[in-house]
């Protein structure tokens, strides 16, 4: 999103807004961290609670900065209260807005008021991988998850969730053995096995696992979100692809 910003849109000058937890607050670091390293300044911080709706004093501490942007690694409660209450704070109206996958959601991508986000995730474009234990591709998937629930997956990661449920299932059968009427889960062998994956065939691509425990592919798209009506067009409407 830093890249993006720098050298697509040439932005100079944002701030941020985080929940305080582990997960939003270093997402909010690693961003602020990376865009000055592209040689922009990050001109404010804010923290709220993940249920805080009046954001309105918080927008406006931000302001004397003059930020061009906004990243917004925040609840979808803090998103929704954001995008609603920007027009009310002089300084900040028309502002560029961006977030990560969090706020991919059905529920927040149709407030009209979310028209005009830019928004990261995973890259969902997989063409024909296909799961090598189970030999499903992607449209398999979907197609399964549509026929049972009536919709598309919400969530943006489904396709890595489907990847490592099958290998946590494998893992786990390599470290398990009978004792008598009992199975015994080999704990430490779960986590050898999955130590030890490399180069194994997801529909998300090429998978291994690092000294970290890290196993995903680091594929990574923006899309612009122009349409309150169509969330589902959101997904695939990529302006930006980042692969490290």
């Amino acid at each position: 999103m830093a890249q993006f910003l720098r050298e697509e849109k040439g932005v100079d000058a944002v701030a941020a807004i985080h929940n305080g937890d582990a997960y939003t607050q270093s997402l909010a670091e690693a961003f602020a961290a990376s865009f000055e390293e592209f040689g922009g300044s990050v001109t404010g911080v804010g923290v709220v609670a993940r249920d805080e709706t009046d954001l309105v004093p918080t927008l406006t501490d931000l302001v004397a900065g003059s930020p061009e942007a906004l990243f917004l690694p925040v609840s979808r409660t803090v998103g929704a209260a954001i995008v609603q209450q920007l027009p009310d704070v002089p300084g900040l109206d028309g502002v560029l807005r961006l977030s990560g996958d969090g706020l991919l959601s059905d529920a927040f991508l149709g407030l009209q008021e979310s028209e005009g986000m830019f928004l990261s995730g995973p890259n969902l474009s997989f063409g024909m991988n296909a799961n090598e234990s189970t030999g499903r591709h992607g449209a398999d998937l979907l197609a399964e998850y549509e026929d049972a629930y009536g919709t598309a997956p919400e969530a943006a990661f489904w396709a890595h969730a489907y990847d490592a449920t099958t290998l946590l299932l494998e893992a786990i059968e390599a470290a398990s053995r009978p004792e008598g009427e009992s199975l015994v889960i080999d704990l430490a062998g779960v986590r050898e096995y999955l130590d030890g994956v490399s180069g194994y065939g997801g529909i998300i691509g090429s998978i291994s696992c690092d000294d970290f425990g890290d196993c995903g592919v680091r594929r990574m798209a923006i899309v612009e979100h122009l349409d309150s009506d169509d969330p589902a067009a959101t997904r695939s409407n990529t302006v930006y692809e980042y692969v490290p």
